[in-house]
């Protein structure tokens, strides 16, 4: 954790001075909740407690937490991490934000601060793949391919080569446009199939490998979610030394940590493996394993898709044949053998493929086999389902194992070994930031007042709370800096109560004049958030039928591509689903409304969700408020947080989901949301929404 220090650093300018020199010299304004969220997080840094803040959009969030992070790294002579979600964000760090601020903060600081990114090195080209000519086998082929066959594929191998010429990073990311993954995986590794800086020919050119070393010589490290959970959770050291880390966009971190901890196993996968294996180790070993996963084929078709309460006997033994037969073949691959120089190079990259598959294949059967262990489900640390989809008219099976909780794994390997910050614009769920505190393992122990509450201070937007465990020491605060958007006055939450719940065969009539009225109220302008595509098509269908205006719906185009759209062309409509809910960002009034269909609540029927609600229920708690509930509440305030993006926006938030207003957990989701001024009548909604339109 972060060493204690004074409150000011000797020689070194004050967090406030610093930050007021950012901001002049990039010509910003002085923001209240940005300066709260500076010295909140130079308090942490300096007592080495966690904070969560939740700084709502306009904030300013990135300067103030980069400010006295940079300051301490600088001080400690230690690498601070800041973990993003999203490609986006990590982009407007190291292509916008860091750039800038090191220079405005060089004169004051007395040299130039360094940052980096760092993502996993399966992002990043491998040189000695593409000069050795190795071929990545597909789990989804029957068959070994040729990567420079005249097909799709082998146009975009050719392609990918030919930029390895030209790139100085290798970062998949900077491929405009991308390639499939199919096609990626031609020339790139995975952390296991890596030969290693020791032994692999081309290393000192490595594009992983330069990322790391500079990463390791900078004071600011950018990563991602995923590469974090790598580096705490499976203990691979991948991050530099740090001691600090800044997870922005928190609301994410258990999904992505959850992902990363998920293992999967399917009947091609293992085949994969065998046939990888097949010219390494004697044949009667591969064919073992190629058995064993026809046979896992065969065992599935009968056994039952979503979660599991124990192990079918036929799948246990399918299992157990994998993993048997592919630790024989892990045992078989050996040391290198001794060869020429180019023919042990070559053999040395194959024998590192296979072995990164079949050590997969047998970690995964092994974590199967032992999550029925314990007899009360409620107490096992994984869940096991089946899952099933076709594909060009074949069904595909998978088994997947998953952490019924990260809890433990974040406040152990996470938290109990660096000085963690958390922020998000959406943190603070049902007015309390407890809901989110759970998930990540830290101790949920109420609210406290803010500073200027306990000052007295009027039109405090900030809120705080804080947790201490004493066995674990993990002590928290927690800080709503608020938003500079004045909610109340800028726009209207407006819940439909008048319409019938939703239900299981689409859109009601009723619901789809509701989205009419309100679209021709507001001169289109509007976002519609669905729960499902399915939904947003029927409401998109529907509005093209009554309505003149241009109604855009996700997949009609890349959703890149339909947001400028939507954007550009003031008084058209955008319809779409999950990924919209969080990656909108429209500012001015080409978006004046957002309409959300329904509450998005998890499926009832996803394994994970049902798992870790009953083992909630089991412990005497609400499992569907504590799980499925805070997950809408997220999406939720993460939807209605599209309305606001620019000082001088106005509208209206739309809940077409009368749940909100008359079930009990409405309270919950309501207290969630951003402290618009609230109506349930749709007669002032569409008054106020033409008022807006007639102004422009």
């Amino acid at each position: 954790m972060a060493q204690l220090a004074d409150a000011t650093v000797t020689g070194s300018p004050s967090v406030a001075d610093l930050l007021a020199a950012a901001v002049e010299s990039l010509g910003g304004s002085e923001r209240e909740g940005q300066q709260d969220m500076a010295a909140a997080v130079e308090r942490a840094l300096r007592t080495g407690e966690h904070l969560a803040v939740q700084a709502g959009t306009g904030t300013g969030k990135s300067l103030a937490y980069l400010v006295p992070a940079i300051r301490h790294a600088l001080e400690a002579d230690q690498a601070v991490v800041v973990s993003t979600a999203t490609i986006a964000l990590q982009a407007q760090l190291v292509d916008r934000d860091l750039p800038r601020l090191t220079k405005a903060l060089t004169a004051s600081l007395g040299r130039t601060p360094t940052f980096a990114i760092l993502k996993g090195r399966g992002n990043y080209l491998c040189r000695h793949k593409i000069e050795s000519g190795a071929q990545a086998e597909d789990p989804g082929d029957d068959q070994l391919f040729d990567p420079f066959q005249v097909s799709a594929l082998g146009r975009q191998v050719t392609r990918l080569h030919e930029w390895a010429e030209q790139t100085k990073t290798g970062d998949r990311d900077e491929l405009v446009p991308g390639v499939p993954d199919r096609a990626w995986r031609q020339v790139s590794v995975t952390a296991r199939e890596c030969l290693g800086a020791s032994r692999c020919p081309v290393a000192e050119d490595c594009f992983s490998e330069l990322a790391r070393h500079k990463a390791g010589r900078s004071d600011v490290v950018v990563t991602n979610h995923a590469l974090l959970a790598i580096d705490a959770i499976e203990g691979r050291a991948v991050l530099p030394e740090h001691d600090v880390v800044v997870v922005d966009e928190a609301h994410n971190l258990v999904d992505r940590v959850t992902s990363v901890a998920t293992g999967e196993l399917t009947s091609s996968g293992a085949a994969a493996a065998a046939r990888r294996c097949a010219k390494l180790v004697d044949q009667a070993l591969s064919d073992q394993l190629l058995d064993a996963a026809e046979g896992l084929e065969t065992v599935l078709t009968d056994a039952p898709v979503g979660r599991w309460e124990s192990m079918p006997e036929t799948v246990g033994q399918m299992i157990s044949a994998i993993r048997n037969a592919a630790w024989a073949c892990r045992q078989a691959l050996g040391p290198d053998r001794e060869k020429g120089a180019k023919e042990q190079e070559a053999d040395a990259a194959n024998r590192r493929f296979a072995t990164a598959l079949v050590e997969e294949v047998h970690d995964v059967a092994g974590r199967l086999l032992t999550a029925f262990d314990r007899e009360d489900p409620a107490t096992r640390p994984d869940v096991v389902w089946q899952s099933e989809r076709e594909l060009n008219s074949t069904t595909l099976r998978a088994l997947h194992v998953a952490p019924l909780s990260v809890a433990g794994l974040l406040a152990s390997r996470l938290f109990g070994q660096s000085t963690v910050v958390l922020t998000s614009a959406t943190l603070v769920l049902g007015g309390s930031f407890d809901a989110l505190a759970r998930q990540w393992g830290l101790p949920a122990q109420g609210s406290e007042p803010s500073p200027k509450e306990l000052d007295g201070g009027e039109g405090a937007d900030t809120g705080g709370g804080h947790g201490n465990d004493p066995a674990t020491n993990l002590v928290w605060h927690g800080l709503d800096v608020g938003s500079p958007f004045a909610h109340g006055k800028a726009g209207i939450l407006y819940v439909a109560r008048h319409l019938p719940p939703p239900g299981r065969d689409g859109l009601s009539a009723a619901m789809l004049d509701e989205i009419d009225g309100l679209v021709r109220a507001a001169g289109g302008r509007a976002l519609g958030l669905f729960s499902s595509m399915r939904a947003a098509k029927q409401a998109a269908e529907d509005l093209r039928g009554r309505w003149d205006g241009t109604v855009l719906c996700q997949g009609d185009d890349a959703t890149n591509t339909l947001v400028q759209k939507f954007a550009a062309e003031t008084g058209s409509v955008l319809f779409g689903t999950i990924s919209l809910w969080q990656g909108v960002d429209v500012p001015g009034e080409s978006l004046q409304l957002v309409m959300i269909d329904r509450i998005p609540f998890p499926r009832p029927d996803d394994p994970l969700v049902a798992a870790r609600q009953r083992a909630v229920d089991a412990r005497g708690g609400n499992g569907f408020l504590t799980v499925s509930a805070t997950h809408a509440a997220l999406l939720l305030a993460q939807g209605a947080g599209r309305l606001l993006r620019g000082t001088g926006d106005r509208g209206v938030v739309a809940i077409l989901d009368s749940r909100v207003a008359t079930k009990q957990y409405g309270g919950f989701l309501r207290g969630s949301l951003p402290p618009f001024w609230s109506t349930q009548d749709p007669a002032i909604v569409r008054g106020a929404l033409e008022r807006l339109r007639d102004s422009d």
